[in-house]
């Protein structure tokens, strides 16, 4: 199976653990380079944040069970690159 390089991933999470511990923790997992987070939308009891994971092998396991240990949900898997290079989308005359 290929090595998983990049993931971008829809989270749901409390606004307590914040954006920087919940990246910190992600970016402590192995096999994981760089975290990105950026705040969608918050209210009263959660905010809704876009992560970004990339690394050289991913464990998308480690992730998830990670962001569920800060009290966050895993809402959808946005994106995946997957071999020996990360390739980026491409435009297409539908876009």
């Amino acid at each position: 199976m290929a090595n998983v390089r990049r993931l971008v991933l829809d989270l749901l999470k409390p606004h307590d653990p914040g954006v920087v511990e919940f990246a910190s923790a992600v970016a402590d997992c192995e096999g994981v380079r760089g975290v990105n987070v950026v705040l969608m939308e918050t209210d009263e009891a959660v905010q809704n944040v876009k992560m970004t994971v990339e690394g050289d092998t991913i464990p998308f396991e480690t992730i998830r069970e990670t962001v569920e240990d800060l009290g966050g949900t895993v809402h959808s898997i946005d994106e995946v690159a997957c071999g020996a290079v990360v390739v980026e989308e491409s435009e297409t005359p539908q876009d």
